[in-house]
């Protein structure tokens, strides 16, 4: 059996496997890289990207923060996104993943009005984050 390791030099090959089960939770364009390489972009179930970066990923590296924000540039430009570092065991950022931000792109309160306790955990989750 072969383990999955990553660290601030994994190549895109490398971090594949992560940024590939988030994107098959969520169905949404992933994107992630380490902090010395570049990483990948999954959209429509297919990788289209193993040079990818953007502005987001590159910021959340820097400031060891999760962000959701709307990109003025890149790829994203316009569409809501959300980035988390990816940390070791020290706390330092060695990577970051990002994916499509569904509660800025849906009206959750619309979507999942029979459901109040998936909205409460969704607004549980925001204050988390801010």
């Amino acid at each position: 059996m072969k383990d999955l390791t990553i660290s601030a030099n994994s190549t895109a090959k490398e971090i594949e496997p992560i940024v590939t089960a988030v994107y098959e939770l969520i169905g949404m364009p992933t994107t992630g890289r380490s902090l010395n390489k570049k990483g990948i972009c999954i959209e429509r179930e297919k990788i289209i990207d193993y040079e990818y970066t953007g502005p987001v990923l590159e910021y959340v590296m820097k400031t060891n923060k999760t962000v959701r924000t709307i990109p003025r540039e890149g790829s994203y430009k316009g569409i809501p996104v959300i980035v988390s570092p990816i940390r070791n065991e020290d706390n330092e950022v060695i990577a970051a993943i990002g994916v499509v931000d569904l509660v800025g792109v849906v009206d959750i309160s619309s979507a999942f009005s029979e459901y109040p306790k998936i909205l409460d955990e969704v607004e549980e989750a925001k204050k988390r984050i801010e």
